[in-house]
């Protein structure tokens, strides 16, 4: 675990209501934080950055700042208080498998998922402004959803391989997905079975060919890709095949294309040349032409998607715009 962080702890809402209007009692978030609070007269944190994970991610995803926090870095953590959550839908925090609903959890939004951000902001650290919003991959879906949905809550959003909505080969990726996820004769039954974690290997194997980049996978050799796909279907066995499910219900109806002029933030893109899951021409550039403060960053690397680790290799350009919110 990152050095700058603290313990992991956990925190739970009284009540938690959902746009649908179900609600859940007791509603658990899982969350670490980092660096420096500073505070105003009022005592409120002043200079808090929220970190957005993406699918598959929790609140240890923010280790991809780790080469940025240190004395002098963009993200120094002298100069910032970081908070990073595992979202809702994701286990440890308030989710199908950690609630133990599965099947009967509410059906949520990426609208629910940054309300259930604010809530728990406001109920624990008293928190009703933020510096920033960092988000990557959904991550970004979520940030962009904060700035749509509460224009003056923060000063500004990172966007990280991420988009504006989930179209052409996204939709269909999370389709097919849950397409196999339900075609289960166990899915939405009480009992968990064998068969149910043969069809979660079997949908996260879905998405292995557009994580890295097509370079990256042609320098492979057969066998190579075959223990990887393996592996890679193996590490999914950790999810729960309810969380993937909603998460990728939520992921579907994601379309904030008519709200982004709603944008007050100062918005950072970044995006990936090799990025299989948001090519820059279909996803960063167009969302840079659509909101007025927003700048676009767009760098290199054969890791494609997961790319986003390699956060050093544009420092410059990170100092740069946050230089402009210290």
């Amino acid at each position: 675990m990152n050095t700058f962080l603290n313990n992991l702890d956990y925190f739970y809402l009284d009540n938690f209501e959902f746009t649908n209007g179900k609600t859940m009692e007791n509603a658990k978030v899982e969350y670490v934080t980092g660096g420096t609070p500073k505070y105003d007269d009022d005592g409120r944190i002043t200079n808090a950055i929220v970190y957005c994970h993406g699918s598959g991610g929790n609140y240890g995803s923010i280790k991809k700042l780790n080469d940025l926090i240190n004395p002098g870095d963009p993200f120094d953590k002298e100069e910032y208080f970081f908070i990073s959550m595992s979202g809702l839908g994701t286990p440890e925090s308030c989710s199908p498998s950690t609630t133990e609903l599965f099947y009967r959890f509410p059906r949520y939004s990426l609208d629910d998922m940054v309300n259930f951000q604010k809530q728990f902001l406001e109920e624990c650290f008293n928190i009703t402004h933020v510096k920033g919003v960092i988000g990557n991959s959904m991550g970004g879906y979520v940030a962009l959803t904060w700035a749509t949905l509460y224009p003056d809550y923060m000063d500004f959003i990172i966007s990280i391989v991420s988009s504006y909505k989930t179209a052409g080969h996204n939709y269909i990726l999370s389709k097919v997905t849950n397409e196999i996820i339900t075609s289960d004769p166990h899915y939405g039954v009480d009992g968990y079975s064998e068969s149910l974690s043969r069809t979660l290997k079997l949908a996260t194997q879905v998405a292995y060919s557009y994580g890295l980049s097509r370079q990256q996978y042609r320098g492979m050799s057969n066998y190579e890709l075959d223990v990887a796909i393996d592996d890679y279907g193996d590490e999914g066995l950790f999810a729960d095949i309810y969380d993937v499910k909603y998460q990728n219900d939520a992921i579907l109806e994601y379309d904030i294309e008519e709200d982004l002029e709603k944008i007050e933030a100062d918005v950072l893109i970044i995006a990936i040349n090799q990025d299989q899951y948001f090519p820059p021409d279909l996803d960063a550039i167009p969302l840079n032409d659509m909101i007025e403060n927003s700048q676009l960053v767009i760098f290199d690397s054969l890791l494609g998607h997961v790319g986003s680790n390699e956060l050093i290799k544009i420092k410059d350009d990170l100092q740069a715009f946050m230089l402009k919110h210290r």
